[in-house]
């Protein structure tokens, strides 16, 4: 069988504290957690880190493993001393859980920690400490009118998994949405980390968002500005008709109150004066006719 470096699987000095082992097992089961990771090799690279955290983070296994030495090199062929199980070692193989039996762990691993190891812990003796698994982070794009009534999503993580996410109303950008138990697997009997969603709001064609308000730029016709009209707007929440008063001028804000996000903001709307083409005789004359009335946009220059 092959030799585990447990040290250099999980990039760590042979010094290594035990916090120092727990941050680098969290930081490579983010890594290579089946349901997140991209990785070609996720899965195997998963189970060896998980493998050789169940040693490291233990006093006694680990204390067991390093009396092996520092001279074997990862992937050498390795078959435990004579006399393993005197020299402080656990017993042979034969029921801890080789790579078919419970635990997934490898030969490697039962050869070393085996029967004697279960003996032990049947005969009292400490257990591993559960420890939760480690949390991911994903995001989820949503729009403005999600962000106005909520909804529901179904995303997919590694392995092709699928997980149903209600999109709550009023949510913010960068906000947070926490799945129990969705992130990676914990050790020892411990729960599942933790996945968390972070929204991101994505922009619109046609509304802009500033907290709780929403604008909306309005084209209107230079009659409309200036004789004033009546509109149709569309809202999140259907059509409203909007004066537009006579004389308006490009820029001008118009409030709609309480139509913004779960009518907790407004709706605002900014008046984009829109000037027809002079691209055939009876609008080049109306233009004309309006040169005549010597009205000059720069005479407070």
């Amino acid at each position: 069988m092959e030799y585990k470096d447990y040290y250099k699987i999980l990039d760590v000095p042979r010094s290594a504290s035990t916090d120092e082992i727990k941050k680098a097992y969290r930081r490579l089961a983010r890594k290579y957690h089946p349901d997140v990771s991209k990785e070609a090799n996720a899965e195997a690279r998963f189970k060896e880190v998980a493998e050789a955290y169940e040693v490291l983070k233990d006093k006694e296994k680990r204390s067991a493993y390093d009396q092996l030495g520092s001279n074997w090199k990862q992937g050498q062929n390795f078959n435990p001393p004579p006399g393993w199980e005197h020299m402080g070692g656990f017993g042979g193989a034969g029921g801890f859980g080789g790579a078919g039996g419970p635990t997934g762990f490898s030969d490697f691993f039962e050869s070393i920690f085996g029967a004697g190891f279960a003996g032990a812990q049947q005969a009292g003796s400490r257990r591993p400490r559960p420890v939760k698994g480690g949390d991911a982070t994903g995001k989820v794009d949503v729009t403005i009118e999600e962000v106005h009534k909520g909804g529901h999503r179904t995303i997919t993580l590694g392995g092709g998994r699928q997980v149903k996410v209600k999109i709550p109303a009023g949510v913010t950008e960068g906000q947070k949405i926490r799945l129990a138990g969705q992130g990676s697997p914990g050790t020892a009997g411990g729960p599942n980390g933790d996945l968390f969603l972070v929204m991101h709001i994505l922009p619109h064609r046609r509304y802009r968002l500033e907290d709780k308000a929403i604008y909306m730029d309005l084209p209107v016709a230079p009659w409309e500005a200036a004789l004033g009209a009546k509109v149709q707007v569309p809202t999140l929440d259907g059509k409203v008709e909007v004066a537009i008063p006579k004389g308006t001028q490009s820029g001008r804000k118009l409030r709609l109150k309480g139509r913004g996000i779960q009518g907790k903001g407004d709706f605002y709307v900014v008046v984009q004066i829109h000037q027809p083409p002079a691209d055939n005789a009876d609008m080049q004359h109306c233009y004309e006719q309006m040169k005549k009335s010597g009205f000059n946009p720069r005479a407070d220059w």
